[in-house]
């Protein structure tokens, strides 16, 4: 039995299956527009494990693979190295092209990483991504999680990683080359984004995981002071007519949580912990600005597939046909342009 992002093998796959729901809203298509794949301490989330979740009864009609330092190649240059991502994810989307693995058009979009600190000279790479994606390489993530806080997990080593030289030339070079900066940072540094939003205003920007509100570490316990600051920040940089946001990631239990441990989440858990920060980022951003994701295996730690999509199905069950089309498809098809015919 596989083991999933960063929990044990058959005994967590044993635990999720304690919670077993039917799919809400069974024909609605989605485009899963952020999720993995990966091989982390000898434990896989390959093309098979994505296919077992791809199974559990949600209509996913695409998915697009986000950037995660996998498979990068061991020998070369250093610079190259990030492209063997690419070529990996090709070569499943090749798989699933194919149609012997169902209907899902799995990776048919994706977006891979560069040295941020190569500046200008990052070109060459960023060439290469979209030489070896088989048209499906769509832009990069810069991943720049910093907090002043030593507890916190630190994604890069210093503050500013976003506003250096260095990364703004590679912004420019994403700008001219039509491709998308997917930015994954801490509330506490959503102006940084605002800042890059400014500087390239033809820069598709797409903000991962909510804007990742901090709940626990330096924070916990102060969930209405975040909540505040990050809606304040998020309304903000919403502004920014060339941002997008994905909704997902999201903490469901935290410390203060008292609940039944031994049970997993359902989808009403999942949609009550999430329904302020989904109705704020809304509200922000509008539904044709804002999609869902799943960030699995990272998510599977804590809920099932079919619990995930069934919580998004929950949080816009109140919505127009046309903002859930949005939500589910048609913002991540726009992004990442997917052609969904």
């Amino acid at each position: 039995m596989s083991r999933f992002g960063f929990s044990g093998g058959g005994e967590h796959a044993t635990w999720l299956g304690r919670v077993v729901e039917p799919v809400i809203d069974l024909e609605r298509p989605i485009v899963d527009a952020h999720h993995h794949l990966w091989m982390r301490d000898g434990a896989p989330y390959l093309f098979p494990e994505l296919l077992e979740d791809l199974d559990t009864g949600h209509n996913v009609v695409a998915t697009v693979f986000a950037e995660c330092h996998s498979m990068y190649r061991a020998h070369g240059p250093e610079a190259m190295k990030p492209v063997g991502e690419t070529e990996f994810v090709a070569g499943v989307a090749a798989m699933s092209d194919s149609g012997q693995f169902g209907s899902t058009r799995a990776c048919r979009a994706m977006f891979g990483a560069v040295d941020l600190s190569l500046g200008g000279a990052a070109e060459p790479v960023l060439e290469a991504h979209i030489m070896a994606s088989g048209g499906r390489f769509r832009g990069i993530r810069a991943s720049t999680c910093w907090h002043p806080d030593p507890k916190m997990h630190r994604v890069v080593p210093d503050e500013g990683v976003l506003l250096r030289l260095a990364t703004l030339e590679v912004c420019a070079l994403l700008e001219r080359m039509g491709l998308v900066l997917d930015s994954w940072v801490y509330h506490t540094q959503l102006k940084e984004v605002m800042v890059v939003a400014d500087r390239f205003p033809n820069l598709s920007i797409v903000l991962d995981h909510f804007g990742t509100p901090i709940l626990g570490g330096p924070f916990r316990g102060r969930r209405e002071d975040v909540l505040a600051e990050w809606r304040r920040d998020l309304r903000e940089l919403a502004r920014r007519p060339n941002v997008t946001i994905k909704l997902g990631a999201l903490p469901i239990r935290t410390g203060e949580s008292q609940v039944d441990r031994s049970l997993p989440p359902t989808s009403q858990e999942v949609e009550s912990a999430w329904r302020l920060w989904f109705e704020e980022a809304v509200t922000a951003f509008g539904a044709h600005r804002a999609m869902f994701e799943s960030n699995f295996p990272v998510h599977k730690n804590w809920c099932a597939y079919t619990v995930h999509w069934n919580a998004c199905k929950r949080l816009s069950s109140g919505m127009s046909e046309t903002e859930k089309d949005n939500l589910f498809r048609n913002t991540a098809a726009g992004v990442y342009r997917i052609d969904l015919a």
